[in-house]
């Protein structure tokens, strides 16, 4: 029987993905997944001075080094990236399904869903704040969203190790993946009447979802129709506006004052 097309279509993909292999870069980015054992590590490329910095590291890994003179740092990065005399190609990171990482995840029953956030450094950002916030994962979309890139792990400054990120085929379906496993899905939007810790006051000690959309278009209209509540962070005076990772640390910390959920 022939396999229909959209199954083929994804069956490609994923071995298309297999494939794929990331590069890091920075002194702290590196040491990070070094020493990080669910990562799988393929080539390391130093420079004399980084190495020296990342000795216990590069020992724990077990992985042979590949010294370049610091004129010479010939890896598939952008010319312009401060690698600091490390790179790293490594796999992606395999967290999981949604379900085992929102339901029985490390961490407080908190997450973050990033609609259409595509900025690296803004991503980064949010696994930063998510880590330090105790959430138990970043959700994203697979397409139009931040992949995991040597920019995003330097920014994210080795939350990226730590810190779920889960890239989803369907942001909605996920969000009512979720929804079915208890969580109150509150949507963030400068133009709502209901505050923040209103909002959550509402949530209880239900699992919480924050969704944040991109700077700009902010929550699609699909996305904001999926939230149980939209709300938005009281600010005062004229200009009342806060790029996106700012806006999920502010809703992080309100959401980690909760009483949490017991059990």
């Amino acid at each position: 029987m022939k396999k229909p097309a959209w199954v083929v279509d994804k069956e490609r993909t994923k071995r298309a993905e297999a494939k794929e292999t990331v590069w890091l870069f920075g002194l702290h980015a590196v040491r990070d997944a070094l020493l990080n054992p669910k990562r799988e590590k393929l080539r390391l490329v130093v420079t004399r001075n980084a190495l020296d910095k990342l000795a216990d590291a590069v020992a724990a890994s077990g992985l042979e080094p590949e010294m370049v003179d610091p004129r010479k740092f010939d890896v598939p990065i952008d010319p312009g990236s401060v690698h600091q005399g490390a790179a790293l190609e490594v796999k992606a990171l395999n967290w999981g399904s949604l379900e085992d990482v929102a339901v029985s995840g490390a961490g407080e029953p908190l997450v973050v869903l990033l609609d259409r956030v595509t900025d690296p450094h803004n991503v980064g950002a949010v696994l930063r704040s998510a880590e330090v916030f105790g959430a138990r994962a970043v959700i994203a979309p697979r397409h139009h969203s931040a992949p995991e890139t040597g920019a995003l792990a330097k920014t994210a400054s080795g939350a990226l190790e730590r810190q779920p990120y889960l890239r989803v085929t369907n942001l909605s379906e996920a969000m009512n993946e979720l929804r079915n496993m208890g969580y109150l899905l509150i949507g963030l939007a400068g133009e709502a009447e209901l505050p923040l810790a209103d909002a959550l006051a509402q949530a209880g000690t239900r699992p919480v979802g924050l969704v944040l959309g991109a700077e700009g278009p902010g929550l699609r209209e699909k996305t904001r129709e999926t939230c149980d509540l939209i709300a938005k962070i009281p600010a005062a005076g004229a200009f009342g506006s806060l790029n996106v990772s700012n806006a999920a640390a502010v809703s992080l910390y309100a959401a980690s004052l909760r009483k949490p959920a017991e059990g």
